[in-house]
């Protein structure tokens, strides 16, 4: 059990404003060297957190031993201590002393990372902090630190410079002056990317949130822009990226280079000088500075004349701010305003990200000089000497050490998935820039003399190779199609390998890049693999698919080790001398022992078993479901395989029908003894006539629900009983087991244990004469496996047309840019937009000679792109052909029939967008495009220009390796929460994003979903501040980490628009909503399910500020998309007719008022019955209503009648109350609470405690192997909602917590 005080602060990153950026001015990211803020006391931790096998889930034998994340841990306790910070003194030269709070976990160099930080001391960076005139280690934990204490005084103290610590300060100074400009995130570098939270909240909500909460009717503008009012065809793109108010730079130099005296002579170096920096500052004064040992001052040297001698004024300085504020009054005035206003920037506008995010448009920039970026671009250097000087990162090295630390307890763990991490993300990034390097024909092939598709190149310790079939390796799989897909196969088998992470089993690092129509896969190398030949290495596996196999005891081992969380089954496979040959994967898993004696396995495309319907094999019939959809069909390449969720989906599928068999056949033969005792009937497998894709009826078992789910939990029992083998289980029940798993294809008869074997329908691949049953039961467990994908899976997906029209022209786009040389790849990138997009019927492609005239025709360079001629090819597409290849592919392809020509019809025919269709094909290829208003539908002239194309950059895919702890404890807190009990799950939340901090830094996606998660148990909890700076944290990061535009950031505009609403921040509540709809029509137009639920938001906030016509327009839009999409009477329909009742009760017109309003009861009424609350609810306002309008009716007569000198008692029209509005939001956005009476709670605690007693009495009864393992919440019960504790239940999370 996890035992924690009641205010778990959350980890430094998270929180406090440092920013983790390192100190060498690189990426904000943490090191593996820091320490984690969570420590064990006694150091051990359940089995069940231990991460030996299994994916990130919690541990379960293929359907077997299911544990409830929710239920305490057994065993040895967790007890999680949070040691307490203390503060210490600061004492830095020039400005005051301060205080500032510090962890004993923390090192020192997280304290020279605040001060280069903070405002007033951000401009040092080469100094030492020295308490009680002893300077400390920079890598030593606080804690070490004999007399560090509360109120302890440290010193900055200012240490003279080398080289690397002056270019450090350099870059440092950079980066300062840079830190409001946001060219870095709209150019994809250094992981930095957009937000534009801050536009929509006027800045922090953390203090606005403060208000006094009498503002209820301050008059707001809630008019919002034209086109974001329902039915409005205008779909502007401006409105994406709107200019921050700070990004107009306050320029306070306007040059700052390296000069060209560099590097200093050698009697200069024997004066201190270690490099010359050239200044043009506000002024237009033209200075050049000397960077010393001792600081910065300024020389006599000019452009063309070098004198190092010191200047006037004769100023010294440790820091060049401080000599540029000497002579630049305008540096002096505007440095300080930026710095101002780059602290109050939240830090997650800041902080780098783990993985770089492209955005698809940009602003018109001006290119300004910035020396660290030409220096980055220009120098042999990659990128890489502050960490570790003088050499490239030995890759596979760095890759394979992490994996093999220690991960015995939690703090061990904690270290090694941080360390596992952050190589993963450099690696990642390392790997992108090589790419990109390879195929812009910046890096030489290792086999020069081979054709261009063939070359393979190392770059920085790391092997590349393009996705083309080299040497017919794939011939019969496809070949440059199968060769182009193998990769991302083969990436998934990576991730899934390490998931699941054997020790002593290695898989390479794998990063596959997408960039100008090529894909390029990124390896790192195993020791030694480039010296000798493929065929001596591989000991394990086949590399001809199958005609020669070997095998190995030690790969045998450890893949046997995979084999239960990977569903694989160990198989034998005959060779090319038919002898029989042992594997535990596909033929193509290489296995290679490296130089440095590590076992790795490559090739891992076929981890996952075939998809037969697109697998047409002579001979073998599918099941009707799949024959019905005229399945199988041929595809391009023979490797399409099972995505691994559909696997997991189909085993669970499997495991549920197992119970229900084997419960059924219980029932009947609790049945039989009943009616004749002395009978002994098998009630036999209802498999004989019932297909297993059928569940059996329920009244088979002739007994009620109840006994229904005491049955299953009897199967569970009995399947433990007999899996644990002590003989204990009679044969009929043995017989009752054994039927069970023969019906549902498990490859135990003892067990339920469903597995495939990768190899079947493998071309090439034979198998022995003995395995004939096992091949022929395989074969027909994989047809199942495709029938259940169409008939359970694929119906509950839906696939737009939009997207298939982008992915078709994706395919074509890939092919097109691959003729294309690099100086013609704007004009290339507008043709094919404005061939695809814009309503101009001839289109004219620019050749790119157009701009220069050159002397003498250029000879045909060596140096062009892999696998083209310099052609020209592309220029002659026009809008008619690339639409009918673009119908040819969709029907090829996905077996789709578009109706359509040209752009035009296809927008007309299927609803579509075209800045829909901009921005998927941008996102899809890489494509950045000008931020400005596109006229796609002019007849008179083109849409795009090549003026419009800005950048096109890398689509990477790679491994997300996991925290796995603080998964655990998240989806411990998620069932937790589930069940109710919400101030644990929030604990538990509290710990695990405590843990992903550890693991992720400051930014990840996980720990978005976990801030969401918080803020919105704190909603329910009442804590609205807390609510609204934990979703504020989960939007910065959505945009950050996901895109500004991506629909979870939509989501949680939401989410924070309606904690702004409970907070009184009606105005802010408004902007962000109107801001989640702007990006909804972006991104999938009016026409979408999601619309309703955004409608209804921002109409009943407008109903609560008295804008009734404006609130009916959007909830009478939510009230026409929920009855499309829903069914005119489904139960959302009827509360989106409630809605709009009220609203016109508001402007008393009670006749459209009362039609609404019975149209909803007419749905309660048929749907729940008479005697639901919610019929009677709406019966009940019906009356009112009614009573209203007889009301009104009398007063007109009255008037009608007497007219002027009536005698009218006052109508009451009452605006809403904000509580009846909040009552209402929080309904349509899935919170209930659910009061209840003191009765209610002394039953809920009763049943709490009995529960407890009961699972006290099961702990000792049988102490589980899996500690975590606990009996899950019996089928039945059903009661559990009303005794629910007093708070709320939140059955919306489950769905949002991604």
């Amino acid at each position: 059990m996890v035992i924690k005080t009641d205010e778990l602060p959350a980890a430094a990153p998270a929180d406090s404003a440092r920013e983790p950026s390192s100190q060498a001015g690189g990426k904000g990211r943490p090191g593996a060297a820091e320490l984690p803020s969570v420590m064990l006391l006694n150091g051990d931790c359940p089995e069940s957190l231990k991460k030996e096998e299994g994916p990130a889930e919690p541990p379960r034998e293929n359907g077997l031993d299911e544990t409830e994340p929710g239920e305490e841990t057994t065993g040895q306790e967790v007890i999680v201590i949070q040691d307490t910070g203390f503060s210490v003194k600061i004492l830095a030269p020039g400005i005051e002393p301060f205080s500032l709070q510090v962890s004993p976990q923390e090192m020192v160099q997280e304290i020279h990372q605040v001060l280069m930080d903070r405002e007033d001391t951000c401009h040092r960076t080469c100094f030492s902090l020295h308490l009680d005139g002893n300077m400390l280690d920079h890598f030593s934990e606080l804690r070490s630190v004999e007399g560090l204490q509360e109120g302890s005084v440290l010193r900055v103290v200012e240490e003279p410079y080398t080289v690397r610590e002056a270019r450090i300060h350099v870059r440092h100074v950079r980066d300062l002056l840079k830190s409001l400009d946001p060219s870095d995130a709209f150019n994809g570098v250094d992981c930095n990317s957009l937000s534009f939270l801050s536009v929509f909240t006027d800045g922090d909500l953390g203090d606005s949130g403060k208000r006094k909460k009498g503002l209820e009717m301050d008059p707001i503008d809630c008019t919002p822009p034209e086109y974001i009012l329902p039915g409005s065809r205008e779909r502007p793109l401006c409105p994406l990226q709107p200019q921050n108010r700070d990004w107009k730079p306050l320029q306070c130099l306007k040059v700052l280079t390296m000069s060209g005296w560099n590097p200093p002579p050698g009697n200069r170096r024997m004066h201190g000088d270690l490099m010359y920096l050239f200044v043009i500052t506000a002024e237009d004064r033209q200075v050049s500075i000397t960077a010393s040992t001792r600081g910065f001052y300024l020389n006599q040297s000019t452009a063309y004349h070098f004198n190092p001698k010191p200047a006037s004024p004769r100023f010294l300085s440790h820091s060049l701010v401080e000599l540029l504020n000497q002579i630049s009054p305008t540096f002096k005035k505007n440095f300080a305003a930026l710095q101002k206003k780059r602290v109050q920037r939240h830090p997650f506008e800041r902080i780098a990200t783990p993985f770089q995010v492209y955005s698809w448009t940009a602003p018109q920039a001006e290119h300004a000089m910035d020396c660290v970026r030409a220096e980055d671009a220009y120098t042999s250097r990659l990128g890489y000497e502050e960490h570790i000087p003088g050499q490239t990162r030995d890759w596979n090295e760095e890759l394979q050490t992490t994996r093999e630390l220690p991960r015995k307890n939690l703090p061990e763990r904690l270290l090694r998935e941080r360390a596992i991490f952050k190589v993963h993300s450099d690696f990642t990034a390392a790997a992108t820039r090589g790419a990109m390097a390879v195929i812009d024909g910046n890096v030489m092939a290792i086999n020069p003399s081979e054709e261009t598709k063939m070359q393979m190149f190392i770059w920085n310790n790391i092997f590349f190779s393009l996705g083309f079939d080299v040497r017919d390796h794939y011939k019969d799989f496809g070949g440059d199609v199968a060769a182009y897909v193998a990769p991302t196969n083969d990436l998934n088998g990576v991730r899934t390998y390490n998931a699941v992470d054997v020790e002593g089993l290695y898989t390479l690092g794998t990063v596959v890049v997408d960039y100008r129509g090529y894909r390029v896969t990124a390896q790192s190398i195993i020791p030694g693999i480039l010296e000798r030949d493929q065929e001596q290495s591989v000991i394990y596996g086949s590399i001809d698919f199958g005609k020669t196999v070997v095998s190995h005891p030690r790969y045998l081992e450890l893949l046997e080790r995979t084999s239960r969380p990977l569903k694989i089954l160990r198989h034998r496979v005959l060779n090319d001398r038919d002898e029989e040959v042992e594997l535990c994967s596909s033929v193509e898993c290489k296995g290679i022992i490296g130089n440095d004696g590590r076992h790795y396995i490559l090739d891992l495309l076929r981890t996952f078993p075939p998809d037969l319907n697109f697998l047409p094999v002579p001979g073998e019939a599918l099941p009707e479901e799949c024959t019905r959809a005229g399945f199988p069909r041929a595809h391009r390449h023979k490797l399409c395989c099972l995505r691994q969720e559909l696997v997991d989906a189909f085993v669970e599928h499997r495991y549920l029908l197992f119970m229900k068999l084997a419960a059924l056949q219980l029932m009947q033969q609790k049945a039989s003894k009943v009616e004749s005792p002395t009978s002994l009937e098998n009630g036999d497998a209802p498999s004989s006539e019932s297909k297993p894709e059928d569940p059996p009826a329920p009244e088979a078992g002739g007994e009620a629900e109840g006994s229904n789910a005491s049955g299953l939990a009897k199967v569970k029992e009995l399947a433990e009983t007999i899996a644990s083998d002590d003989g204990t289980a009679d044969p009929r029940s043995r017989e009752v087991i054994r039927n069970a798993c023969k019906a549902v294809g498990s490859i135990s008869s003892t067990a339920f244990d469903v597995r495939f074997n990768p190899d079947i329908f493998s071309p090439g691949v034979r198998f022995p004469e003995s395995c004939q049953e096992e091949v022929r039961d395989q074969k027909q467990l994989l047809k199942d496996a495709a029938a259940f994908l169409l008939s359970c899976q694929i119906p509950g997906l839906k696939i737009g047309i939009g997207e298939l029209i982008t992915r078709s022209a994706k395919h074509i786009f890939k092919t097109y840019l691959q003729g294309v040389e690099l100086s013609g790849l704007s004009a290339a990138i507008s043709h094919f937009l404005n061939c695809f997009l814009s309503s101009y019927p001839n289109p004219v492609a620019h050749l790119p000679a157009d701009e220069l005239i050159s002397k003498k025709r250029n000879r045909r360079r060596r140096n062009r792109p892999p696998g083209a001629a310099d052609n020209t090819a592309w220029a002659i597409m026009t809008p008619q052909e690339l639409w009918k290849n673009i119908c040819q592919e969709a029907k090829n392809y996905f077996d789709f029939s578009l109706e359509c020509e040209t752009v035009d019809q296809a927008v007309e025919t299927y609803g579509l967008q075209k800045i829909t269709l901009l921005r998927e094909i941008s996102l899809k290829t890489g494509i950045q495009i000008l931020l400005k208003e596109y006229s796609f539908d002019s007849r008179h002239k083109p849409a795009f220009t090549e003026e419009d194309v800005l950048n096109i950059f890398p689509v990477v895919k790679h491994v997300n390796p996991k925290a796995s702890d603080a998964f655990h404890f998240f989806q411990s807190g998620q069932a937790k929460v589930q069940q109710g009990f919400l101030k644990e799950g929030c604990e538990l939340i509290n710990e695990a994003l405590n843990l992903f901090n550890n693991v992720y830094g400051a930014m990840h996606v996980e720990i978005c979903a976990c801030l969401r998660l918080l803020a919105r148990l704190h909603y329910i909890m009442g804590d609205y501040a807390e609510a609204l700076s934990n979703q504020q944290k989960a939007v910065l990061m959505s945009e950050r980490v996901m895109g500004i535009e991506h629909p979870n950031t939509i989501q949680e505009y939401m989410h924070l628009a309606l904690y702004c609403f409970a907070s009184s921040q009606l105005s802010t509540a408004l902007s962000l909503l109107y801001r989640a709809r702007y990006l909804t029509l972006l991104v999938f137009g009016e026409d979408h399910p999601e619309m309703a639920l955004l409608d209804n938001n921002i109409g009943l906030v407008l109903h609560g500020v008295m804008e009734y016509d404006l609130s009916l327009r959007f909830l009478e839009n939510a009230l026409a998309v929920s009855t499309k999409y829903h069914g005119p009477k489904s139960l959302k329909v009827a509360l989106s007719h409630h809605l709009v009742a009220r609203v016109y009760e508001s402007k008393a017109e009670f006749r459209s008022a009362l039609q609404h309003e019975k149209e909803g009861y007419t749905i309660y009424k048929t749907q729940l019955g008479e005697d639901h609350e919610k019929t009677k609810e709406s019966s009940e306002y019906l009356k009112c209503l009614t009573q209203q309008a007889v009301a009104l009716q009398r007063t007109m007569n009255e008037i009608y009648r007497n007219g002027s000198s009536a005698n009218i008692p006052p109508l009451k029209f009452t605006a809403p109350s904000m509580a009846s509005v909040l009552e209402q939001l929080n309904v349509i956005n899935g919170i209930l609470f659910i009061p209840l009476s003191q009765k209610d709670l002394e039953n809920l605690k009763a049943e709490v405690a009995r529960r407890q007693q009961l699972q006290e009495a099961s702990r000792n009864r049988d102490k589980a192997e899996e500690p975590m393992a606990t009996e899950p919440e019996p089928v039945g019960a059903s009661e559990d909602a009303a005794t629910q504790p007093p708070a709320a239940k939140d059955p919306s999370s489950p769905s949002l917590q991604g």
